[in-house]
């Protein structure tokens, strides 16, 4: 396993402990890449506490999630590899994507407890960046351009697991998926509320969604929190533009 976790870069606090949902899957899915599934730990494999997420755990974490929404239709899409890759790369390098990717292939081969995975994952990683993880898995869902109902489903039931309210996960949804009221959405408000509540919600929705919030986790994972930032301050602009306000 020391190979496995040098070229992870250290980063795999929680994520691969020993007898846990998501080492159990990854050490099964790197098979014959190592020589033994387990991390070396001081807690003999047991989890007594949270632990801070690093960069590796995020990633592992989040290539799980992916290939459960990536099979959520039956196929495994070029696009939706692609998609995939192109983060890992930016995010982690070349060298380990290679591995993340060779890895995907093992996972995808398996069936996915949703339930036991996200429970790790809400037990050991902060809201923002299960907030910031909603936001890549609707990406994979979007990447071919056509949106099946099957992927949005298996995402929301990740969003439940993963203690995410059902209003955060609209506002993520309504970040990709356009309709009349996709401001109101992503700001969580209907267009009955008044100006003041606007400007409430607003201010509320760039607090959670900051990328302040994710800081540390790795420069693609801060970027894609700039742009849901960004996605808000439209979002208030554009009712702001409807209504006139100041």
């Amino acid at each position: 396993m020391a190979k496995f976790a040098k070229w992870i870069g250290g980063g795999l606090a929680w994520a691969l402990t020993g007898g846990s949902p998501i080492g159990a899957m990854i050490g099964f899915a790197i098979g014959s890449a190592i020589d033994n599934a387990r991390v070396d730990t001081n807690n003999s494999g047991k989890q007594t506490g949270r632990h801070q997420t690093q960069a590796g755990d995020f990633g592992v974490s989040l290539l799980i999630l992916s290939a459960a929404v990536m099979k959520a239709d039956g196929k495994i899409l070029k696009s939706e590899l692609t998609y995939v890759k192109e983060f890992f790369n930016k995010q982690f390098g070349f060298a380990k994507t290679t591995e993340f990717m060779r890895i995907l292939k093992g996972v995808l081969e398996q069936d996915i407890n949703l339930k036991d995975i996200c429970g790790q994952i809400r037990f050991n990683m902060q809201h923002p960046m299960r907030l910031q993880m909603l936001h890549f898995l609707f990406g994979i869902a979007k990447a071919d351009g056509n949106v099946d109902e099957s992927e949005v489903r298996v995402i929301q039931q990740i969003a439940a697991y993963l203690g995410i309210r059902e209003s955060d996960f609209e506002s993520i949804k309504a970040m990709f998926y356009k309709s009349a009221d996709s401001a109101y959405k992503i700001l969580e408000i209907t267009e009955g509320d008044t100006d003041y509540e606007v400007k409430k919600a607003y201010r509320k929705m760039a607090n959670k969604f900051h990328p302040d919030k994710v800081s540390g986790a790795g420069a693609e994972v801060e970027n894609a929190a700039k742009e849901k930032f960004q996605m808000v301050q439209e979002a208030y602009e554009t009712i702001k533009k409807k209504r006139g306000m100041n």
